[in-house]
């Protein structure tokens, strides 16, 4: 009987681990860094105490090609950002529409969605939030609907590639989709969602969008150019993210991984732009905090999988999985949202990614699941305020309005948005499921 306790102590204490540092991220009184880098701590120390894990398992658990995409896009935007180049995009972007807000909505939405379909939508929304209140106080309209567009249809459209939300970087990782794949298999999807997510945004802001814009003049004699600190370096980093976009699409020719596309235009950028100076202003704007997050996730999912506790769970998916891949796909698709909308969606895709990639070991078609995760957790995001760091964000610089989002004002717009979102995604699985487990080739 004890030999028995014995074996299930590493299963035990893992779990209690993992649950105990998820339920501290969840209360946000910790920063999150923080208590995952302890969590990653304690359960190595745990595992090297019960022997099932053990600090060389726990380094080789970290997803570098994760990590090392994250950073060298982070390099890049770092750069970009300093030059005024988000600012003059929404300011060139606002004038086009006239003051219209319904205009206003769908042209800076549109617009926070192309940026973040390469770059970090939390950066784009910081940048683009504050010019988008300026415009909104000279019409004297609310600034809700436009910043709402802005994080739900760039939280909608980032799903749609590799880099264009952390979850695909993980899941592009350890299924190893391409660049393409993404393009291919689950853009078309996202195109259709984000229409539905616009139409939803029409109707719930209805009222909003009917007050007459005022100033408008003032709006057109705004100079977009004198946004641009640096053009010189714009021109130059713009260059260098062409060439990254260009990489991307044919990485898996070369047999390059994506973090070296990433790391490749860092390394170039850093040489146009900084080649004798010390780099480290650039280098203190990456957010090394969110790097050491996720290395600390990687550590603590490793020591449930040593620990035997992604076996268990695998294995009683996989019963699901075989008797219906369809019935599973949706099932993963609508947990993953609706969990997604209550927590973070990073430290939930990590969780769910070996289980998912164990399942490939038992001969059960895994593509069409790891498609239904990255729908679930981007559209799942959308949900609540603190579904993803861009609402949250959104949410804070509304603050510095006369009409700030309160959480029952998000959900009432996010949820819906959700929602609808979650059934394009739902019906996409359930009549074209052979489409979705094909790979792109």
């Amino acid at each position: 009987m004890v030999e028995h306790d014995a074996g299930h102590m590493p299963l035990i204490i893992s779990c209690v681990i993992f649950v105990i540092t998820f339920a501290l991220i969840l209360t946000e009184r910790i920063h999150r860094t923080v208590i995952g880098l302890f969590g990653a701590v304690v359960m190595v120390s745990a595992g090297m105490i019960f022997d099932f894990y053990h600090p060389a398992s726990a380094l080789h658990a970290i997803d570098f090609n994760t990590i090392g995409l994250l950073l060298g896009m982070m390099i890049i935007v770092a750069i970009l950002e300093q030059t005024g180049f988000f600012q003059y995009l929404a300011i060139l972007a606002a004038k086009k529409t006239k003051g219209d807000p319904w205009k206003l909505v769908i042209v800076m939405g549109t617009v926070t969605t192309l940026v973040s379909l390469i770059l970090d939508n939390v950066t784009t929304v910081v940048l683009i939030a504050p010019v988008t209140i300026i415009i909104a106080r000279l019409l004297k309209i609310s600034a809700v609907p436009i910043l709402m567009s802005e994080a739900l249809l760039s939280d909608t459209g980032g799903v749609a590639t590799l880099v264009g939300d952390p979850p695909n970087i993980m899941i592009g990782s350890a299924a190893g989709f391409t660049f393409n794949d993404f393009i291919f298999h689950i853009t078309p999807i996202v195109i259709a969602a984000w229409f539905v997510t616009l139409v939803v945004l029409k109707f719930v802001f209805k009222k909003e969008l009917a007050i007459p814009p005022k100033n408008i003049d003032k709006l057109m004699k705004m100079n977009e150019k004198d946004a641009l600190t640096d053009i010189k370096t714009c021109k130059i980093i713009l260059g260098v993210l062409c060439l990254v976009t260009g990489l991307f699409f044919v990485h898996h020719t070369f047999h390059m991984p994506p973090s070296m596309v990433a790391l490749i235009g860092a390394a170039l950028a850093l040489l146009l732009v900084s080649p004798k100076k010390d780099p480290q202003p650039i280098l203190e704007k990456v957010e090394w905090s969110v790097l050491l997050f996720f290395a600390a996730l990687f550590i603590i999912v490793g020591g449930l999988e040593h620990a035997g506790v992604i076996d268990i769970l695998a294995n009683k998916m996989a019963g699901l999985a075989s008797g219906n891949i369809v019935v599973a796909a949706i099932s993963i698709m609508w947990i993953s949202a609706i969990a997604s909308a209550a927590v973070d969606n990073i430290p939930f895709t990590m969780a769910m990614i070996p289980v998912i990639a164990h399942l490939e070991t038992q001969g059960i078609p895994t593509n069409i699941l790891w498609w239904s995760l990255a729908l679930g957790v981007g559209f799942g995001g959308n949900g609540t305020p603190i579904g993803s760091t861009a609402n949250v964000v959104v949410v804070a610089k509304s603050e510095q309005t006369d009409d700030p989002i309160t959480f029952m004002r998000w959900f009432k717009s996010g949820s819906a948005a959700m929602i609808a979102t979650c059934f394009v995604a739902m019906a996409a699985i359930a009549f074209f499921p052979h489409w979705l487990e094909g790979p792109y080739r």
